[in-house]
């Protein structure tokens, strides 16, 4: 059995990470650019290690250079995602891939990317909101004119921030002035943290930064008392099972730790991560699930469900989604 047609919740997608091969394949081709050492033979993106995978993500990105390049990326993103049930996302976008982290062009990219949201929920009936994201390894004086840029964005699309990069980049507290600046704003939290680091990562983190949700944290299992506070604090983990196993984080899909995590009580989802660098897709994230840990449609609505409630999105959004999941 597929679960591709089951309406799905997705929290944790880095946008310029969803593309697809062919596109930035298609985007190099016009702008005279030589990617071809990034891809494989059949057409994927080609890398060794994680360190190497971020060379090669933010080599695609290269491809990027506009707003109407980002217009483009969304709608061939969402199209994607739409084709595998997910009815409402949320996607990371980093001011410092459009715009050098400039305010006034990051308006300009991030207005070409809500127009492309609102196009595709025309077209494909998924709905779409943004993350503004610093990236960890350029640093924490970098943060922080991307915190300017997500507050004085904030609104309708743009509802939270976050961090990626390579977690084991400093520690969370070098980052601490741009997580305030955006509390401050009245902005949602989230932060990478427990894919790589351990669970020492997890727990400073959340002393240190504070987020409602935390990306990926599935090192966390390694600290029984780490995994009761998260039960009791409701933090809720955006786990990646498909992307952890591909890299190597955290074992194959047998030992990984989402069964154990949400039978502690923890509040876990599950997303894609970078779908197409990791050889996933929503489908194949439920299906993997189904049939390594057993689970089935009343699983998956409970997996929706907590997901829904820990979106960013404002209350008349959550409604409208969960119509959605309802009615399919």
């Amino acid at each position: 059995m597929s679960f591709r047609d089951l309406p799905k919740v997705e929290l944790h997608l880095h946008l310029e990470g969803g593309a697809p091969p062919v596109f930035i394949r298609g985007l190099a081709t016009e702008k005279g650019l030589d990617l071809s050492g990034i891809f494989t033979e059949d057409g994927g993106y080609a890398y060794r290690d994680f360190d190497h995978f971020l060379k090669v993500y933010e080599a695609a990105c290269t491809t990027l250079q506009s707003p109407e390049d980002f217009r483009r990326l969304t709608l061939a993103v969402l199209e994607e995602s739409a084709s595998h049930g997910v009815v409402y996302s949320e996607t990371f976008l980093s001011p410092d891939f459009c715009g050098g982290g400039d305010l006034e062009a990051w308006r300009d990219y991030l207005a070409a990317i809500e127009d492309a949201a609102d196009e595709a929920e025309a077209k494909f009936g998924i709905t779409l909101r943004g993350i503004v994201t610093c990236i960890r390894h350029f640093g924490p004086e970098q943060s922080r004119p991307i915190a300017r840029c997500a507050v004085e964005t904030h609104g309708r699309f743009i509802r939270g921030f976050g961090m990626a990069g390579a977690e084991m980049m400093g520690r969370p507290g070098d980052f601490a002035w741009a997580f305030d600046c955006a509390h401050e704003a009245g902005m949602h939290l989230t932060c990478h943290a427990g894919e790589w680091g351990g669970p020492d990562m997890v727990a400073d983190t959340m002393r240190d930064l504070a987020p409602a949700r935390i990306g990926h944290g599935v090192n966390a299992i390694k600290d029984p008392a780490l995994v009761e506070t998260l039960a009791e604090k409701g933090t809720v983990l955006e786990v990646c099972p498909g992307s952890n196993v591909f890299l190597g984080a955290t074992g194959d899909w047998a030992a990984h730790p989402i069964a154990r995590l949400r039978d502690a009580g923890v509040k876990v989802t599950v997303s894609t991560d970078d779908p197409p660098f990791f050889k996933t897709t929503m489908t194949h994230e439920f299906d993997m699930l189904a049939r390594t840990f057993g689970w089935d449609e009343a699983d998956f609505a409970a997996l929706n469900k907590t997901a829904l409630e820990a979106a960013f999105c404002d209350d008349e959004t959550r409604a409208a989604v969960a119509k959605k999941l309802e009615t399919t």
